[in-house]
């Protein structure tokens, strides 16, 4: 469905987005995540045609986007971080507006009306004013609208990003409810918990990909044991572990210490030799499954 070949944009001196090439299938959910400034929101938007490439190029169905960008935007529908709703116009008036901007008729935008109600559950408030809304219903109106030309690509820029738990588990419903009618989803995060939620995930860092896969193919894919660390003081260990080679990636999670090591028995000893100086002791060192987040913080950590 999405062919991106060497695609690469700068800001000055600044490299946004770095050679990266990939594919995305037909009716996949695709996760770019990383932290601020790791170039996602460059990236979706060259990919929506937004922004011209410096080097590089998107297809969509063969066809290049930027040599061609009107022939895909029927095709596309892209939602930045803060979607554009006039919060002068009401729920409805919003829909109608962006169904006129993509050339539909009055008699089309009112049978689509329907279905964009109810997987949005916004039909009571379709007379309430945009500006009026919650963040979550916001975003589902930024949504309802992106999808009232029925787009085959949505491109979504961290839509979750500050609403509530509630209103983005409800989100990401609607976003499953999309997957099984075939639409091709392009969703950038931070959260690393939506991340799990998606078919394959490019996690992104200083503008390029430092892997792809699906989630599970990530956690798996990592090298070594991963394990928790609990000692007598978390946080000075930390300070004391986290500048030695061997343990790089170690990361603080409440009062206990998880990072990836070659061999237990062995950073075992070595960790002992340098938390006892400080009259530090190992109260229990465990064997667990790495999340997401633990396999990011370890490859950023090692220049993955």
């Amino acid at each position: 469905m999405i062919n991106v070949v060497n695609l690469t944009k700068r800001f000055g001196g600044n490299e946004a987005v770095s050679s990266l090439s990939f594919k995305i299938n037909k009716g996949e959910i695709y996760g770019i995540v990383g932290p601020d400034g790791a170039g996602k929101s460059t990236l979706l938007r060259l990919m929506s045609t937004i922004l011209e490439p410096d080097e590089g190029y998107v297809m969509i169905r063969d066809v290049n986007v930027h040599d061609h960008p009107y022939a895909v935007k029927e095709k596309l529908a892209y939602m930045p971080q803060k979607f554009g709703l006039y919060e002068d116009l009401t729920v409805e008036e919003n829909i109608y507006f962006f169904g006129r901007l993509f050339g539909l008729s009055k008699p089309d935008i009112k049978k689509r009306e329907k279905r964009l109600y109810e997987f949005s559950k916004l039909e009571p408030f379709r007379d309430r004013l945009a500006g009026n809304l919650s963040g979550g219903m916001k975003q589902k109106l930024g949504l309802a609208c992106c999808l009232v030309h029925s787009p085959e690509i949505i491109l979504l820029d961290e839509p979750t990003n500050g609403v509530d738990p509630v209103s983005r588990r409800e989100f990401w419903k609607i976003l499953y409810d999309l997957l099984a009618e075939g639409v091709t989803i392009v969703v950038s995060t931070a959260y690393l918990d939506e991340a799990e939620r998606c078919n394959r995930i490019a996690m992104m860092y200083g503008g390029r990909f430092i892997t792809v896969g699906s989630p599970q193919d990530v956690k798996t894919s990592m090298k070594g044991i991963f394990v928790e660390l609990i000692t007598t003081n978390s946080l000075l260990s930390e300070i004391l572990l986290k500048d030695i080679e061997e343990f790089k990636g170690i990361i603080l999670a409440g009062k206990s210490l998880r990072l990836f090591v070659d061999n237990i028995e062995k950073a075992r000893l070595l960790m002992t030799s340098i938390l006892e100086k400080q009259k530090i002791n190992i109260l229990s060192m465990e064997e667990k499954l790495p999340s997401l987040e633990d396999c990011f913080v370890d490859m950023v950590a090692k220049g993955a």
